[in-house]
């Protein structure tokens, strides 16, 4: 094959680079391609996929890679590739433009515009040729160009159709309900209706790890004390980590099971699940105290500082599902490999790991546990901790080995929104766990972030190689706001506190629109798309609206700003009569719900965060499940360049005193752990 380049090739994305040797004269987003549209007179392809996608990868070797069809697509359309990670905006508008075609969508996500930027055909993907009833890509170019020269009238009335469905979907008011236990009831309810009580999660394959809902469920528990709600969450992280959906040897879970029980993963690692899915199994620790899912928290964590860390303090984005074009190929294992690497301990590991002659994924074995230590334990006849060392050791043996094998290939940029996500579980999981080096992480990762991805007061997308550009998204300051909070929790520095409170300024400047009582997801200094996207839905990771509105109660919880609080009732409103009816989509606001039925209690901690009386404070609330609990710490070493009305004089307490506070009403101070224990109810 000629070597061919297009104008991705000036492109930071890695997915966008991917293609930039395509046949196809591909062009990133932008003027030029529109205006070439109007010039020619042609529709605009628009196809959105991200790096760690394998359809995505299958579609272009099998298409995008051929001369004769991307011959076709350079003639009859003007072809437009987009990375769904670096513009969630336009993702969002055309995938909702498909899913009002078709009723579903995913990715690749292939769209056909006007020139005008409205569309009027889509799907997903198709295949080179005709094959179970979908027809081929070249039939679907010669269809689409057909159309838009013999058939403007019927193309225009589908582009009106479909735009101002579009714009439906964005102004869609909703009767006012009053927030109360009842939609959070209703909402348990409905989960427990479609709770996989055999094998943990939601429904039926595929089957995705949903963590924001289980967030919820652990609230749930706390408030009502229904068990039911707490042991969903510890069926469905138990059966997650035993699965094929965990990586047994490296740590870090795909993004998700092709089957019900968690078997066959789609064997794509994403930070951002991974992020979550860490904070969930933290939160659970400090509920449960079993000791595994503390295990499972730093294995996670430390996967990603290990393969997902740019040595600056940033995280890169996924890992692919293939490598050497295959999927999974870097995963599995064969049994005759296991024997020769692992001699004698061999049988032993296949029997824990459930490694057959014939496999379970295409001839090969993807690692998973049915069963447990002690059962193994009991059908090899080994005591545990002797059971124990034969599969740490042969684990580390399987690792090294797989290292010399050719690796996924890795997502390199980084987002600012999924960094986030992933610094404020290292600041959580570093003070829950004790672990100074996690608080170490999130430090280095905001100090990261800040220096390089805020700049000219304006919080940018994505960076990669040096170079920060495109404007950032309400999912990217209210991510961030929310990370800094917990960072502030971990440190006690008043740095991130101030800066959370400029973001949650600047966030409400672009983001908040006063007519519809609402933040929209692109702010107002964004370009002007066909419509201005507003996504209330928690999908894979939290909506911005979700998180802007935890943003805001958190931020209200330490400033009493009326501003703050105000805007958060507004938004509740208008989400509430959508949440008990669809839990599973709003996960995130059910978590957001539940602290704000709560009973409002803060704890203000000064004293230097070194000193062993501070940290014997510190540790009564660290290592407890305490979701509704503020906590405020004051470094008096610190010039407070923050201040709360929590703080009032307290910086200068002689020694380190714990202040416990309802609605900004403190109670009499203690320096004793054991009085602060007996206070809090613990």
């Amino acid at each position: 094959m000629p070597e061919f380049s297009n104008r991705l090739i000036h492109e930071t994305s890695p997915y966008l680079l991917q293609h930039a040797h395509n046949p196809v004269e591909w062009f990133p987003w932008g003027e030029e391609a529109f205006l070439k549209a109007y010039e020619e007179d042609k529709p605009v392809l628009v196809s959105i996929g991200y790096s760690a996608c394998h359809w995505c990868h299958v579609m272009e070797r099998e298409s995008f890679e051929n001369v004769e069809i991307a011959s076709k697509m350079n003639e009859l359309l003007v072809c437009i590739k987009v990375d769904r990670e670096e513009r969630p905006d336009i993702d969002s508008i055309y995938m909702n433009a498909v899913q009002q075609m078709h009723g579903h969508g995913g990715w690749p996500l292939n769209v056909f515009l006007l020139p005008d930027g409205r569309p009027f055909y889509g799907g997903t993907y198709f295949p080179p040729s005709d094959f179970r009833g979908m027809p081929s890509w070249p039939k679907v170019i010669d269809a689409v160009s057909e159309a838009y020269k013999t058939q403007r009238n019927m193309v225009e009335e589908n582009a009106n159709v479909l735009t101002n469905a579009l714009i439906a979907h964005v102004s869609k008011e909703h009767p006012q309900e009053s927030v109360n236990s009842t939609i959070t009831d209703n909402a348990f309810q409905t989960l427990l209706s479609v709770f996989d009580h055999e094998n943990g999660g939601f429904g039926n394959a595929p089957k995705f790890p949903q963590s924001m809902p289980q967030e919820f469920l652990l609230r749930y528990y706390i408030r009502t004390g229904d068990q039911r709600a707490k042991e969903m969450v510890e069926v469905t992280l138990s059966k997650m980590a035993k699965g094929g959906i965990y990586d047994q040897l490296g740590g870090g879970f795909s993004r998700y099971a092709t089957d019900d029980q968690w078997l066959i993963p789609h064997f794509e690692k994403m930070l951002y699940d991974n992020a979550l899915l860490a904070s969930l199994c933290a939160q659970f620790f400090t509920l449960s105290g079993d000791p595994q899912y503390s295990i499972l928290v730093q294995e996670i964590l430390d996967y990603i500082n290990r393969n997902l860390r740019h040595d600056q303090g940033g995280y890169f984005s996924s890992q692919d599902a293939d490598s050497e074009g295959v999927e999974g190929k870097y995963y599995v294992w064969t049994l005759s490999e296991i024997q020769l690497i692992l001699g004698d301990d061999a049988d032993v590991y296949a029997y824990h790991y459930g490694v057959t002659q014939n496999g379970n994924f295409e001839g090969a074995n993807i690692l998973n546990i049915q069963g447990s230590i002690a059962s193994s334990s009991n059908v090899l006849n080994l005591e545990i901790e002797n059971l124990r060392r034969i599969l740490r050791d042969s684990n580390q043996k399987l690792l090294n080995q797989r290292t010399k094998r050719i690796p996924p290939a890795t997502d390199d940029k980084v987002l600012t929104s999924w960094n986030a996500l992933i610094l404020r579980v290292f600041a959580e999981a570093g003070l829950s766990l004790g672990r100074k080096d996690y608080i170490e992480s999130a430090e280095n990762n905001a100090k990261f972030l800040l220096e390089n991805l805020y700049i000219n007061n304006r919080l940018l997308r994505t960076w990669k190689n040096g170079e920060a550009h495109l404007l950032g998204y309400l999912e990217d300051y209210a991510f961030l706001i929310n990370a800094l909070l917990s960072l502030h929790a971990s440190t006690f520095s008043s740095e991130w506190i101030a800066t959370a409170e400029r973001l949650t300024d600047e966030m409400i400047e672009l983001f908040w629109d006063d007519e519809s009582n609402r933040f929209y997801d692109v702010g107002v200094d964004h370009e002007q798309l066909i419509t201005r996207p507003y996504t209330v839905f928690d999908n894979a990771i939290p909506s911005g609206s979700s998180s802007a509105a935890e943003a805001l109660l958190r931020m209200y919880k330490i400033t009493n700003s009326t501003e703050y609080f105000q805007k958060l009732e507004a938004i509740l409103q208008e989400v509430i009569p959508l949440i008990s009816r669809y839990p599973l989509g709003f996960g995130n606001w059910l978590k957001i719900l539940e602290l704000y039925m709560a009973k409002s209690t803060e704890l203000v901690i000064v004293g230097r965060p070194e000193d062993l009386n501070t940290q014997g404070l510190i540790q009564v609330v660290s290592s407890k499940f305490l979701p509704f609990l503020t906590l405020y710490g004051i470094n008096p070493d610190e010039n407070q360049i923050f201040q709360s009305p929590l703080s009032e004089d307290r910086a200068n307490a002689d020694a380190p005193m714990a202040y416990l506070c309802n609605n900004f009403t403190c109670e009499l101070p203690t320096n004793d752990p054991s009085q602060l224990q007996e206070l809090l109810g613990l």
